[in-house]
C-alpha cells in the first residue's frame, strides 16, 4: 500500500501529531470554502520550507499528487485533494517591513488583515484587498492573484510583486530577490529558463495571441495561468515568479512574497448613488473611471431588495423597484481638502445621469458598506436547507458592462434562479453573482451545468470577458479555460504546466482539466443537521479566531463533522466511531465563546450548537446542578475550603509531589477530575460587607450623589491572588474609595451567580434562573437602577446582558466602568513599565477591546496586546478539565512577552490564571493596573 509507505517515509521527519490519517478527521480538515468535496488520503501539517521540500520529495518518489493549502477560503475548488493535502502550521506567520514600509516580506501563513496592521503605523497597506482579508492568508492571496474592492488591476498580487521565494516540483528553491539564488537556478535548471524564454519569443511572434492576452489582462482575469507574464517581463526568472501568481499551487509552492505596498489614505468618505437602471449606473461608472475614486461597487435591484428593511439602512431602499441599480462610491484623500474636492468631482459627474435616490458623501460610512457586505449573507440566510450558496465571478469590458448585467439577469430568469443577485467592482467591469443551488438531485445538477455553459458563452464568447476575475480558476472553471483562451492559449498553458510540473503531481485537475464535466463532479453535500448551523457555507472565515483550531477542530470543521454525523444517523449508517471522536474533538474542546459568530458572514455561533449538544451530554447532572444553584453560597465556601486544603497539602508534600498526586487521580478517573495547575491560587481571604461599605477616607470625601453597586464574581469570591497581591475585592474597594464612591454590595452575595457555569454545560434553565435571580438582586441593591453596577469579571457581564434586563439596570465590566465612572475622579500617573494586556473574548464580543486598551494606556508606559490570541481557551473550567485547550490557545504567548515585562492584565479571574501559567508572568485584573497608577 503506498499510504503505508508514505506514512513510514514522512514520519522519519514529521512528528506523528502533524500527520492526519483518521478518515473522519481527514474529512473535516480537508474541507474548503468551495462547493466541491474531495477527502484527502493524508493531511500533513508542515513547519518549514525544508519540511515542505522533504514531503514533496516523498510524494515525488511515490508518485502521489499533492495540494498546498493556506486558509482554505478559496471558492473554486483549488484547495482540495483526494491524495496528499499539505497545510501550514502557525510557524509560517513571519513578516519583515522593508524600506520604511515601501515593501513588506510575508510568509504564506500571514493573514491579509495582519499584514495591513503591520503597515498601518507607516500609512501603507498591501494592494490586494479581498473580502476575506480577515481570514485568508498570503499564500492563497498570491496563489489566486486575489484583488478586491479597492485593488483594481494595478494593485493586485501580480502587479505589486517585488520578489518571491518558491519551491519547484523537483525540489529546487529560488529566492528571486537574491542574485546568488538566481545564478544558482541558471546553473541547476538552465532548461527551465531557456524554455520560458522560448515561450516568450513565441508569444511575441504571434500577434493575434499577444493582442488577446493584452485585451484579457486589461480586465481583471484569473482564468488560467498569468500568461501576461510572457509579455510583461523579459528575464525568465521574473516570468517564472509572475507565473506563480495565480497558479493555484499547480506550478510550485510559494514560501514568501515581497510586495510593494500602496498608500493607506487617512481621509475617506463614501456615498450611495441609486440610478434609474443598470444602463445609467454603468454609464456613470464609465464616467467615474476618469475621477479619483478608490472604489465603485455596483449593486443591482435584486441586491438592494435582498437587504431592504435591515436595521440602519436607508428607508428608501424598500421603495426601489427591481430595475434600480446603485453605485457605492468611496473616495480617499491625503487631506480633508483633497477629499472634499474629490467628493465634489464625483457628485458632479454622477449628476449627468438619472438618479432616483442617494446618500451624500459621509465619513461615517460603515452603514453604507453594511449594504454591500450584507449581500452575500442575505442570499445565504434565505436559502433552502440542503442547498449551497454559489458566488460566481466574471468581468466584462467596462464599455459593455450594462449589457453584461442585462445578459446575466436574463439567464437568471431563463434558468429560474429567482433569488440571484449581482454586485461587484464596477470600475473593473468585475461582477459577482450569487445564487442558491442544490446538488442532491440529478436534475438540479443538470440545470447548474446548463446555466454555467450559458454563462461561459455569454461572458467569454459574446463579450470577450473573463470567466474568473479574481476568485481563481480552480475546478469550477477549468473545463472552460480553452473556451476563453482558444486552442493556442490553452496549448501555451499546457506547455507551462509541463515545463514546471512534468509529472503532473501538483494539484492535478485544477486550472488544466481534460474532463469537460469536471465542474459537475465531486459536488459537496450539505445535509440538514441543526437549524443553528444549517446556514453555514463552510467558508472558513471563523477559523482565525477559534482557540481550538490547532488542538482539535475549528467551527467550520465542527460543522462538517456534525453534518456528516447527522447524515449517517439518517441513513442508518454506522456512526459510533465518529460520535466518539466528535465527543472530544467537537464538544469537549470547544470553548463556546461565540467569537466565530462575529466573523461568520451569516452570524453562526457554533458555540451555541455545542452548548445545545452538551445539554444532552450533561442531562443526567441537571439535578445536581439545580441543587448546587440552590445552595450556591455553600458551594463557593466548599470551593474555598478545597483551595485551602490544596495550599496546606502543597506545604506538606511539596508542589511537585502534589502535582503528581492530582494528575495521577485525573489519569485514574479518565480525565474526569481537574488537572494540576501551578498557577491555581489559594482561597480568597477577603470578606465583604453587605450593604453600604466604608470608603476608607474622611466622610466629607464621599460623594453623596455617587454610589456603586459592586458584585464580586464567584471566581473573585473563591480564588485569591498570586504573588502576594491584594485580592480583587480589596482593589475594587481601594479604587472606589479613591474616587469618592459609596460601595454597595448586594445582600446574600455569596449565593449570587450569573449562571455561566451552568450555561457552558448546556443547562440553560438552571443558568437562566441564576441570571434572573442576580438581576433582581442587583435591581434592589441599585435602588431600582439609580446606581451603576460594577461586576469585576467581563464574562459575567456578557452573560448578564445576554437577555433583556429591563428596569434600566446599568451593568459594567471593569474597563468600561473605569472609563465612564472612575477616570473623571482619579489622578493617574502611568507606571513606568511595559505591560501585557489580554482582551477577553467576552470583551471582544461586547465591542470593548478599544476601551480596555485605552484604560491600559492611561495607566502604563507601554501596552502590548499579543498577536493571534482572541481567546485564552480557559473557558470557565476548561483550563482545569481540558487544560490542553488553554495551552493550545496560548501557544504563541510566551514568545511575545518582552524580557523586561513583569506583569499582565485582563478582566476575567479564570483567564488570568491560565495566562499566568503560560506567559511566565502573573496576570491580574486591569483594576489592579488602574489602582497602581492611581496610587
Amino acid at each position: 500500500m503506498p499510504w503505508n509507505q508514505f506514512d513510514a517515509a514522512v514520519l522519519v521527519r514529521i512528528p506523528p501529531e502533524r500527520l492526519v490519517s483518521d478518515p473522519d478527521l481527514r474529512l473535516a480538515h480537508g474541507t474548503d470554502a468551495s462547493f466541491y468535496r474531495l477527502v484527502p488520503e493524508r493531511i500533513v501539517r508542515l513547519d518549514s520550507l525544508d519540511e515542505v521540500r522533504f514531503v514533496l520529495s516523498v510524494c515525488r518518489e511515490l508518485g502521489l499528487p499533492c495540494t498546498f493549502r493556506a486558509a482554505g477560503t478559496s471558492l473554486s475548488g483549488q484547495a482540495l485533494s483526494d491524495s496528499v493535502l499539505i497545510t501550514l502550521t502557525d510557524s509560517w506567520r513571519g513578516h519583515r517591513i522593508l524600506d520604511e514600509g515601501a515593501r513588506i516580506a510575508l510568509q504564506p501563513g500571514v493573514i491579509g488583515a495582519d499584514a495591513n496592521r503591520y503597515l498601518a503605523p507607516l500609512g501603507r497597506k498591501i494592494g490586494p484587498d479581498p473580502a476575506s482579508i480577515n481570514a485568508c492568508k498570503l499564500g492563497g492571496i498570491a496563489a489566486n492573484n486575489a484583488s478586491g474592492m479597492c485593488c483594481g488591476t494595478a494593485h493586485n498580487s501580480y502587479h505589486t510583486l517585488h520578489a518571491m521565494t518558491l519551491l519547484l516540483a523537483d525540489g529546487t528553491v529560488l529566492d528571486s530577490g537574491d542574485p546568488h539564488s538566481r545564478a544558482a537556478l541558471a546553473v541547476k535548471r538552465p532548461e527551465l529558463l531557456t524554455g520560458l524564454a522560448a515561450l516568450r519569443a513565441e508569444v511575441l511572434a504571434n500577434a493575434e495571441l499577444a493582442a488577446n492576452i493584452r485585451h484579457k489582462y486589461r480586465l481583471k482575469n484569473t482564468t488560467g495561468y498569468a500568461i501576461n507574464a510572457l509579455l510583461d517581463h523579459e528575464d525568465p526568472v521574473d516570468i517564472l515568479t509572475h507565473l506563480m501568481i495565480g497558479s493555484e499551487g499547480t506550478l510550485g509552492f510559494i514560501a514568501e512574497v515581497v510586495l510593494d505596498t500602496v498608500p493607506e489614505y487617512p481621509h475617506k468618505a463614501s456615498a450611495l448613488l441609486v440610478f434609474r437602471d443598470a444602463e445609467q449606473a454603468c454609464l456613470a461608472t464609465s464616467r467615474l473611471k476618469a475621477a479619483s475614486v478608490a472604489a465603485v461597487e455596483l449593486m443591482d435591484g435584486r441586491s438592494l431588495r435582498s437587504v431592504a428593511g435591515k436595521p440602519g439602512l436607508p428607508e428608501f431602499i424598500k421603495a426601489l423597484d427591481l430595475a434600480a441599480c446603485a453605485l457605492l462610491v468611496e473616495v480617499h484623500g491625503e487631506s480633508k481638502e483633497e477629499l472634499v474636492g474629490r467628493c465634489e468631482q464625483v457628485m458632479a459627474m454622477a449628476a449627468e445621469f438619472v438618479q432616483v435616490a442617494s446618500v451624500p458623501f459621509t465619513g461615517e460610512s460603515a452603514g453604507l458598506w453594511a449594504i454591500r457586505k450584507g449581500l452575500f449573507p442575505a442570499v445565504g440566510a434565505v436559502r433552502t436547507t440542503g442547498t449551497t450558496v454559489i458566488i460566481e465571478d466574471v468581468a466584462f469590458p467596462i464599455e459593455r458592462l450594462a449589457e453584461g448585467v442585462a445578459g446575466l439577469q436574463q439567464l437568471f430568469d431563463r434558468f429560474e434562479y429567482g433569488e440571484a443577485i449581482i454586485f461587484g467592482h464596477a470600475l473593473e467591469g468585475n461582477l459577482h453573482f450569487v445564487f442558491t443551488q442544490g446538488f442532491d438531485d440529478p436534475a438540479q445538477v443538470a440545470r447548474y451545468g446548463a446555466f454555467m455553459d450559458a454563462v461561459a458563452e455569454l461572458v467569454a464568447v459574446r463579450f470577450g470577458g473573463s470567466l474568473k476575475a479574481e476568485h481563481g480558476t480552480g475546478r469550477n472553471m477549468a473545463p472552460y479555460v480553452e473556451l476563453e483562451w482558444g486552442p493556442e492559449g490553452m496549448a501555451l498553458m499546457r506547455r507551462i504546466k509541463a515545463l514546471l510540473d512534468p509529472d503532473g503531481l501538483l494539484n492535478p485537475g485544477v486550472i488544466i482539466n481534460d474532463d469537460p464535466k469536471a465542474h459537475l463532479a465531486h459536488l459537496k453535500p450539505m445535509p440538514e443537521s441543526d437549524a443553528i448551523v444549517d446556514p453555514c457555507i463552510e467558508c472558513g472565515f471563523c477559523e482565525a479566531v477559534c482557540p481550538s483550531r490547532t488542538l482539535s477542530l475549528s467551527p467550520r470543521q465542527r460543522i462538517v463533522l456534525y453534518r456528516e454525523l447527522a447524515r449517517r444517523n439518517r441513513a442508518d449508517e454506522p456512526s459510533n466511531q465518529l460520535a466518539r471522536l466528535f465527543d472530544y474533538q467537537g464538544i469537549d474542546t470547544c470553548a463556546a465563546t461565540g467569537l466565530c459568530a462575529d466573523r461568520c458572514p451569516v452570524g453562526i455561533n457554533t458555540g451555541a450548537l455545542i452548548k445545545k449538544l452538551r445539554t444532552d451530554k450533561y442531562q443526567r447532572f441537571v439535578p445536581i446542578a439545580r441543587w448546587s444553584a440552590d445552595h450556591f453560597a455553600g458551594v463557593t465556601r466548599t470551593a474555598r475550603g478545597a483551595l485551602g486544603l490544596k495550599a496546606i497539602a502543597g506545604k506538606l508534600l511539596g508542589d511537585k509531589a502534589l502535582a503528581g498526586l492530582v494528575n495521577g487521580v485525573r489519569h485514574l478517573s479518565g480525565q474526569r477530575t481537574p488537572a494540576w495547575l501551578p498557577t491555581l491560587p489559594g482561597p480568597s481571604r477577603y470578606r465583604w460587607p453587605q450593604g453600604e461599605g466604608s470608603h476608607g477616607g474622611s466622610s466629607e470625601d464621599i460623594g453623596e450623589d455617587r454610589a456603586v453597586v459592586y458584585l464580586p464574581s464567584c471566581a473573585s469570591r473563591v480564588f485569591g491572588q498570586q504573588e502576594e497581591a491584594p485580592s480583587l475585592p480589596e482593589v475594587v474597594q481601594s479604587l472606589l474609595n479613591k474616587a469618592g464612591c459609596r460601595v454597595i454590595v448586594p445582600a446574600r452575595v455569596e449565593g449570587l451567580c450569573c449562571g455561566m457555569p451552568y450555561d457552558s454545560k448546556g443547562m440553560s434553565e438552571v443558568a437562566q434562573a441564576k441570571r434572573l435571580e442576580l438581576a433582581e438582586a442587583l435591581w434592589q441593591a441599585s435602588e431600582q437602577g439609580r446606581w451603576p453596577v460594577l461586576l469585576d469579571t467581563s464574562p459575567c457581564v456578557q452573560r448578564l446582558l445576554s437577555g433583556a434586563l429591563g428596569k434600566g439596570l446599568r451593568v459594567f465590566e471593569p474597563s468600561a466602568f473605569v472609563l465612564e465612572h472612575l477616570l473623571p475622579h482619579l489622578e493617574l500617573t502611568p507606571i513606568d513599565e511595559t505591560v501585557m494586556l489580554h482582551i477577553t473574548c467576552s470583551s471582544r464580543r461586547m465591542g470593548l477591546g478599544e476601551t480596555m486598551l485605552a484604560v491600559a494606556r492611561a495607566c502604563a508606559r507601554e501596552v502590548i496586546i499579543p498577536e493571534h490570541i482572541q481567546c485564552c481557551g480557559f473557558a470557565g473550567d476548561k483550563g482545569l478539565m481540558t487544560p490542553e485547550l488553554n495551552a493550545a490557545a496560548l501557544a504563541s504567548l510566551p514568545a511575545q512577552v518582552p524580557s523586561d515585562c513583569r506583569q499582565g492584565f485582563s478582566n476575567s479571574r479564570t483567564c488570568e490564571m491560565g495566562l499566568s501559567q503560560h506567559a511566565g508572568i502573573p496576570y491580574h485584573s486591569i483594576l489592579h493596573l488602574v489602582d497602581q497608577a492611581a496610587r
